[in-house]
């Protein structure tokens, strides 16, 4: 008899394992980092074990969660493989199939599928939301859009765009941030997912690229993903340091503000990533030339904020 297991619960908790952790096993999972720990916690529960130990910056699985997680690796992995099978044998040829970051789909690509469709109604376009951190499989996408530095062997790699950073912050927060300093009585948003090291775009680079000192003791609020630090940004909780193609939009339309004018060159970039034998798809082209102009037609960065 096959028991009616909770496979949420156990996708969840397999995610944390490999990952070491529960905030990046909630990326790729496109959840929030609570809905993670209570699927975790529910299926201690239900076995009546613990399965892991939990400690500040990283989580291990105890011997019967390495155990379990194993399990629960290899048999979620053949039934992958299975319905790649599958679906390969039935995907249309007109759908293009994107692999990128949820942050980057969310404030950037989905506004501009509108375009694309009607653009080409022979095509349709399928996203695939993942933590960017493995090379994707061709099974599984036709195109990947990364973020990083171009790093990736094996692949076709070209860039999309680069960008910029500087703070962002809702309009009803500019008249009381004049200067740097003013950050002391504001929130810095951070996104606790930039996982490049010394690379990473933080407040930190920013600061030293510009030549400016942050206040000391500044109020720091992490979050789980890039998008949500922009909606965070725009409902007025803090000061955001912004990412051009991220934030552009809500720029543009007013929903997001400049209050400093310094800005500098993000030393991370956007990728397209394929693998070598789509150069002659007809389909894979299409998007290619169709997302280029999209970043070709991007507006300028509006100017800041002065009282």
């Amino acid at each position: 008899m096959i028991l009616n297991l909770p496979y949420s619960a156990l996708r969840a908790f397999e995610a944390v394992v490999r990952h070491s952790g529960f905030s990046p096993a909630a990326t790729e999972l496109g959840v929030s980092q609570s809905a993670v720990s209570q699927h975790v916690r529910s299926l201690e529960e239900w076995l009546g074990r613990d399965l892991l130990v939990r400690g500040a910056r990283q989580s291990r699985p105890t011997r019967e969660g390495e155990l379990l997680a194993l399990a629960i690796s290899e048999g979620l992995g053949r039934i992958s493989d299975v319905c790649t099978q599958l679906r390969d044998k039935t995907r249309n040829d007109r759908t293009i199939v994107i692999s990128c970051l949820p942050g980057f789909a969310f404030t950037w690509l989905f506004p501009r599928l509108l375009n694309f469709d009607l653009a080409h109604p022979d095509l349709s376009i399928s996203i695939a939301t993942d933590t960017g951190q493995y090379p994707f499989s061709g099974a599984e996408a036709d195109i990947g859009i990364r973020y990083g530095l171009g790093e990736f062997p094996g692949y076709q790699v070209d860039l999309l765009m680069t960008e910029q950073l500087f703070p962002v912050c809702a309009p009803a927060l500019l008249p009381h941030l004049q200067r740097i300093e003013d950050l002391a009585r504001h929130t810095i948003l951070v996104d606790e997912n930039l996982h490049h090291g010394t690379a990473s775009p933080t407040w930190e680079f920013w600061a030293r690229q510009c030549e400016l000192a942050l206040p000391n003791g500044v109020r720091t609020r992490r979050l789980g993903q890039s998008n949500m630090v922009v909606q965070a940004a725009m409902e007025g909780l803090g000061v955001a340091l912004g990412r051009e193609p991220l934030v552009i939009d809500m720029l543009c339309d007013g929903r997001l503000a400049r209050p400093f004018a310094e800005v500098t060159q993000s030393p991370l970039s956007y990728w397209l990533v394929r693998q070598h034998e789509t150069k002659d798809s007809a389909k894979v082209i299409e998007f290619l030339n169709w997302i280029h102009a999209e970043v070709e037609a991007q507006p300028e960065i509006p100017a800041p904020f002065t009282a």
